[in-house]
């Protein structure tokens, strides 16, 4: 059978393409090395609770078409994302805000705070920050850097703060309000029945194969169709020829706990080192769940390998140099449309890769892109 595409990934990106182009009577063959859809955003049912398989995943943006694009395959629900930071037992509210400053120096009011947090810039002497940590310090003092910021840092990127390069934080966001929403998106939320009844919808009636490695099998798989839609890594597509792309990778631990409630919060960040994972997951709070038990998920950061999952591109001048490489390379392949993180070696949140993969099909057909 001849395809018109053969879509290399079942995540976000390529069921969207794989949708569209079917929509407008092109013949798609999915294909995904996992044995479900969905990629990262995977949602897998235990007790009676989706679970967020790959970490936790909420949807938010200010494009009301892109929002409407999203809730036209499945209704999103109000979730609110307001973090909580544990450091050494205390409980702090993110993003930084006027419960945070209460918290930290009992302090009442916008000219209270601000006045706290110039003097403890001042005091740092931080005129050109150098790396991260002399960026943090000269954006919001030492309170909040050594208590939220240092060691969380250090344990999501296996690296010390004074290591790391200031770029990494180019802005720390700071309300003066009582306000604990982390985003500030217009539109926020989670699907009713998790996400992977999105690409569900997305791929009803094409053909989908999964426990497909495109690379065992790839002479096979590239005479099936005329383009490939290739949403995986970009150095492994060009057989790392230039070299290695870094990562960091996680490692997930879920846990059934028999109680309604675990934490109180669907995500609980550990700001200290001596905690070994980032944060604690608790699934049912993200859909307001009442089941009789919960499910939480620790995430443990570690250095990527080739066995492992890619999460977070290292985005520094030898990791984006290189890909930079990888790039010029994608452009001579006609038939081969690129997109997604992997592929673009860049972090996305949902919405942008919902955005990307919308105006990669207004391109291939050539339309205009009425999502922008």
């Amino acid at each position: 059978m001849k395809y018109d595409f053969l879509i290399v990934g079942a995540g976000l990106y390529g069921s969207i393409f794989a949708h569209e182009a079917t929509k407008r009577g092109k013949k798609c063959l999915v294909i995904d090395k996992r044995n479900h859809i969905a990629g990262n955003i995977y949602c897998e049912k235990m007790e009676g609770i989706n679970v967020h398989r790959y970490g936790a995943h909420i949807f938010h943006t200010s494009n009301k078409k892109i929002w409407d694009y999203v809730n036209s395959f499945v209704e999103f629900n109000r979730y609110t994302n307001c973090p909580v930071a544990n450091y050494k037992g205390e409980l702090f509210n993110l993003p930084f805000n006027m419960n945070t400053f209460y918290q930290l120096w009992k302090v009442k009011t916008p000219e209270e705070a601000k006045a706290k947090i110039a003097e403890q810039i001042l005091a740092s002497g931080i005129r050109n920050p150098q790396n991260l940590e002399e960026q943090a310090l000269s954006l919001v003092g030492g309170d909040i850097y050594y208590k939220l910021i240092k060691e969380y840092t250090e344990k999501q990127w296996g690296r010390k703060a004074k290591d790391l390069p200031a770029f990494i934080i180019k802005r720390l966001p700071i309300r003066y309000t009582f306000d604990n929403n982390y985003f500030n998106d217009t539109y926020q939320g989670i699907p009713i029945g998790g996400y992977t009844e999105i690409t569900n919808k997305m791929l009803e009636g094409i053909d989908v194969e999964l426990n497909v490695d495109f690379f065992q099998e790839r002479e096979r798989l590239t005479g099936l169709a005329d383009k490939i839609v290739y949403t995986g890594m970009i150095d492994e597509y060009f057989g790392y020829k230039f070299g290695t792309l870094e990562y960091r990778s996680l490692k997930f631990e879920h846990e059934v706990h028999d109680t309604q409630n675990y934490q109180g919060n669907a995500v609980v960040n550990y700001t200290d080192a001596e905690t070994p994972y980032t944060r604690i997951i608790e699934h049912k709070h993200f859909e307001f769940g009442t089941q009789e038990k919960t499910i939480i998920t620790k995430e443990y950061p570690q250095e990527w390998t080739k066995k492992d999952e890619p999460y977070y591109p290292v985005n520094d001048d030898m990791n984006d140099a290189l890909f930079k490489k990888y790039k010029a390379l994608s452009k001579a392949e006609s038939n081969v449309i690129f997109g997604g993180r992997l592929a673009d070696y860049k972090y996305y949140d949902m919405h942008h890769v919902v955005g990307l993969a919308l105006k990669r099909v207004a391109e291939e057909f050539k339309e205009v892109n009425v999502f922008e």
